[in-house]
């Protein structure tokens, strides 16, 4: 089954309002340890610290009110009966197991957020829940909606059983089944079938003993457990799977969320700590912080997940051998893409620069910086006439010239605080085995959460935020990067990159594939745009990577999940060991909020915006996400400036990164503080260093934060590695 996805939608608009050039922003720092995207930019020096707000002749949205939305993932119907549709994978256990029991030590992480052999095909699905209790009448129907294939004993959960001390990972009140009235009263259930075949109903609260009425704000978690028809199974995996573990909320939908007492139940996690809206990742209690970047939107819908899925296949396939990067010995190859690596690489897969879709593997000394990009310019501003727009590292040539890039050593200084504590910063000195570049800048691979999100921030909200005059007198200037659409001409604001040089998630998806793979595709058809070949798109010959896998690689980028904010203290029950990353102090985590904002970090770190509505993923239309992020270039002073420049943004200007998740790399990044890299090079080791490296417009945010007790300033600390 082929899920099409729309086109952008076109036309440019007229100059803005001179109320939205001088709209006040709400004070703060820029650049600093986040980010999203793929690593792999192009450049070119005409830069100026002087952009405006808009360019000459306008520019065009990435998306306007023609946009046509992908489905639907809710609506009510004339009598008040709300209709949600939501998506579901496969998994192997239930949300609450750990590697071990509740009341152990460690031994290892829960199956949970994993994905197993074979979840790309046959194996998504959905339910739409049809609740009928905003009629006024007391039910709530069930319908199992198939993606692909055919299910055969699937069984649903619903209502977990906390009245029940023993309950701790998992235990239900009602197990049912979806029979099939034209499947002799069997639960199986088939692709296109009419929806009322595979249905179930419930007609009173089973979470209160005896049951109660439904109510409007009463809880319901949803755990199906899917099955493939078996004998053999349609495509040699496996087939018996559990899913989600799902909260929907009587009258209201689906909701992230976390566990309270007693035992971890579930209740909505409050909207102020969900940083991607509805779309952001509940708490994960199986132990797993190190996959919390690989899951999908809590209220994506049911088309949708299998987009996901096939989009994240491409992100683990390598190109050179269409090899899954996990279980790769029984997942099977994706022969279409075998060979279509590029003679020169640094990595053959997606996931390999962006480790467990966080950032690139901490640099050493004299290593291979073979999962960053190290973009390049020649004195003229063109591409490199070794290298092209980025250092590829690897050569499927034995014989070829290695160009390896190393960090020789580092520049060493002490800086010492009002208080008396010292902080070393280091800055990497790099070292070239091929001809050095005129131009250079080094570049770790952003985490790639929330994307799809920044891309449904409305142009106007980001442009209400800059202030190239400073018309507000507080040093921060902010202006937009204008990037030129390489398939259409189009001109629109940039928003992914460490220089906001890439204005749509398809841009940036297709420019890591070209610079960083030699992989080409419909964005970048030729090898020679790598180069900077100006005829590098009068291409004719078919390009690697398809229009369907473009679409498919947007898709999945567009849908990955931002964890929520880790500031709520989990009901626990007693004697169970807390797991590192819920070990939280809610109380110093507030105050570090508040001391980031008297610090005036929110100036460019901006804490609230709200997407707008015509992205054509319903998922993330009209949500209140919390980025730290205003998407604008900044000057962040000599401290970071390097020798290279993006479109308009000069060398000294960095996009503010978007903080989102920041708390959560000492755990993707294979679970150790010492393997975290901050800020675009990943020179600084810890928060601490990342805010002390803030210079320009970041001066006076730094110097207060420096000015503050030490109490105060690891509170900031605190705050940010909950996000």
């Amino acid at each position: 089954m082929q899920f099409p996805v729309p086109k952008r939608g076109t036309g440019a608009v007229a100059a803005l309002a001179a109320s939205l050039i001088a709209a006040s922003i709400v004070a703060a720092c820029g650049g600093g340890g986040g980010g999203d995207g793929a690593a792999a930019p192009s450049g070119n020096n005409n830069a100026s610290n002087s952009t405006p707000v808009q360019p000459a002749g306008g520019y065009s949205p990435l998306y306007d009110a023609t946009t046509q939305a992908m489905e639907q993932i809710q609506y009510r119907e004339a009598d008040g009966t709300l209709v949600t549709l939501v998506g579901m994978r496969p998994t192997e256990r239930h949300a609450r197991e750990r590697g071990e029991a509740w009341d152990a030590p460690d031994a290892g992480p829960g199956r949970y957020l994993t994905f197993p052999t074979f979840y790309f095909q046959n194996r998504t699905f959905g339910l739409e829940i049809r609740d009928e209790v905003p009629a006024g009448r007391q039910k709530i129907s069930f319908y199992l909606r198939v993606n692909q294939g055919i299910f055969d004993g699937t069984t649903f959960s619903l209502f977990r059983n906390i009245q029940n001390p023993e309950v701790r990972d998992y235990g239900w009140s009602l197990n049912y089944g979806f029979n099939n009235p034209t499947q002799g009263g069997l639960p199986i259930c088939i692709e296109g079938q009419p929806k009322e075949n595979c249905m179930m109903t419930v007609d009173s609260n089973w979470r209160t003993d005896p049951h109660s009425k439904l109510a409007i704000g009463d809880k319901i978690e949803l755990a199906p457990a899917p099955r493939l028809k078996r004998d053999p199974v349609v495509d040699g995996g496996g087939s018996r799977y559990y899913s989600f573990e799902q909260l929907y909320v009587v009258g209201q939908g689906m909701k992230p969320w976390y566990g309270i007492v007693p035992n971890l139940d579930s209740e909505p996690i409050p909207d102020e700590a969900l940083l991607g809206g509805q779309a952001s990742l509940s708490y994960n209690y199986s132990e797993e912080p190190m996959r919390v970047f690989q899951q999908m939107s809590n209220n994506i819908g049911i088309a949708n997940t299998q987009r996901f899925v096939e989009g994240r296949r491409l992100f683990h396939t390598s190109f050179l051998d269409g090899k899954h990067s996990e279980h790769d010995a029984d997942n099977p190859v994706f022969t279409a893409h075998i060979g279509q690596l590029g003679p020169r690489y640094n990595q053959s897969r997606c996931i390999q620069c962006h480790t467990n879709n966080g950032r690139s593997i901490s640099p050493g000394i004299g290593v291979k910086l073979d999962t960053m990009s190290i973009l390049t310019a020649g004195a003229d501003g063109k591409a490199d006439p070794t290298y092209g727009w980025n250092v590829q590292q690897h050569a499927q040539d034995g014989n070829a010239p290695q160009y390896d890039v190393s960090i020789k050593s580092y520049e060493t200084t002490v800086r010492t605080l009002p208080d008396g504590e010292k902080v070393e910063l280091v800055k990497p000195v790099y070292a070239f085995k091929g001809p050095t570049p005129a131009q250079y800048s080094a570049r770790q691979a952003a985490q790639v959460i929330g994307m799809g999100l920044l891309e449904a921030l409305d142009e106007k909200t980001i442009l209400a935020l800059a202030d190239p005059d400073d018309t507000n007198g507080d040093g921060v200037r902010g202006v937009p990067n204008w990037v030129t659409d390489p398939e259409t001409g189009k001109t629109h604001l940039g928003r992914f990159g460490w220089k906001a040089s890439k204005g749509s998630i398809r841009q940036q998806a297709g420019d890591a594939l070209s610079k960083d793979m030699g992989v080409t595709s419909p964005v970048f058809p030729t090898r020679g745009c790598q180069m900077g070949s100006a005829d590098c798109r009068k291409a004719t010959a078919a390009t690697a990577i398809s229009e369907t896998e473009i679409e498919r690689l947007t898709s999945y980028l567009s849908l990955i999940a931002v964890p929520a904010q880790r500031s709520l203290r989990s009901g626990f029950p007693a004697g169970v060991r807390v797991s590192p990353e819920h070990d939280v102090n809610p109380d110093q985590i507030a105050r570090g909020s508040l001391m980031f904002t008297q610090s005036r970090c929110v100036a460019c770190h901006t804490a609230s915006l709200k997407t707008g509505t015509n992205h054509p993923f319903v998922e993330l239309r009209d949500q209140t996400i919390h980025p730290y992020t205003d998407l604008l270039l900044h000057d962040m002073g000599p401290g970071l400036t390097d020798t290279l420049s993006e479109g308009r943004a000069a060398p000294n200007q960095w996009r503010t990164a978007p903080l989102w998740g920041i708390g959560s790399l000492r755990f993707v990044q294979t679970n150790a503080d010492q393997s975290v890299r901050l800020l675009h090079d990943g020179r600084a080791r810890n928060m601490v260093e990342a805010i002390l490296w803030h210079g320009g417009e970041a001066n006076d945010a730094r110097t207060r934060f420096e000015a503050l007790p030490k109490t105060d300033r690891d509170a900031i600390v605190a705050f940010l590695q909950s996000l």
